[in-house]
């Protein structure tokens, strides 16, 4: 058995929630690395774009949730985060701290690491909840959304009300039980094709 000390250290680290920093816009990379500088855990999920110059195709990597940062810390030891430079509020309920839902963040962190293309999409919190059951996606969980011709996965932050989506196949995916997703959704019977109504929902507002 560990001592007194170590106990501590240990519950201080299990209480440990991911937050999302409000930063100033394209500090979201300097805020990162002064944040890992400080031995914090990090989390920073980007996507390519390709630019057009006139005598060249550039790609370049933008924040997918532009002017957030997402960081674990303990949120009664606050201070060393939110007096680095860039860093504006933690998000929450008005003035109170709030962590980001878990299964949300690992869905990015799942897109993220699957390597395929993500953009920002417009905020969806309602529509047919599906699960991805093969492809470099298999197991998420989201919104289908059929848009230029092509079906594409939503995965939304409902504390940032904020979106991605993913291009999809739809041999991909099945439609899920609304009991099996634990939160209220609109589900729908019909076909992947069939256009869904989609209403901003939550509380949560920006800072």
């Amino acid at each position: 058995m560990g001592s007194y000390a170590q106990r501590g250290s240990l519950e201080i680290r299990m209480s440990d929630h991911w937050y999302a920093l409000h930063v100033k816009a394209r500090f979201e990379k300097y805020v990162t690395t002064q944040l890992e500088s400080k031995g914090y855990e990090t989390f920073l999920p980007t996507y390519v774009s390709k630019r057009k110059w006139s005598d060249r195709v550039k790609s370049l990597s933008f924040p997918l949730f532009p002017s957030y940062v997402f960081c674990r810390f303990d949120i009664h030891s606050r201070l060393p985060i939110v007096i680095t430079p860039g860093v504006m509020a933690v998000l929450g309920a008005g003035k109170i701290p709030a962590p980001i839902d878990q299964s949300e963040l690992s869905a990015i962190r799942h897109i993220t690491e699957a390597q395929v293309r993500a953009e920002p999409c417009p905020y969806l919190a309602v529509g047919e909840m599906v699960r991805v059951e093969s492809g470099p996606l298999e197991g998420l969980v989201g919104i289908v959304l059929r848009t230029k011709g092509s079906d594409r996965l939503v995965v939304s932050v409902s504390l940032l009300m904020r979106s991605v989506s993913v291009e999809i196949d739809r041999s991909w995916v099945k439609p899920v039980r609304e009991r099996n997703v634990g939160r209220t959704v609109k589900i729908s019977d019909q076909s992947l094709d069939d256009k869904f109504e989609l209403v901003p929902a939550g509380q949560s507002r920006l800072p």
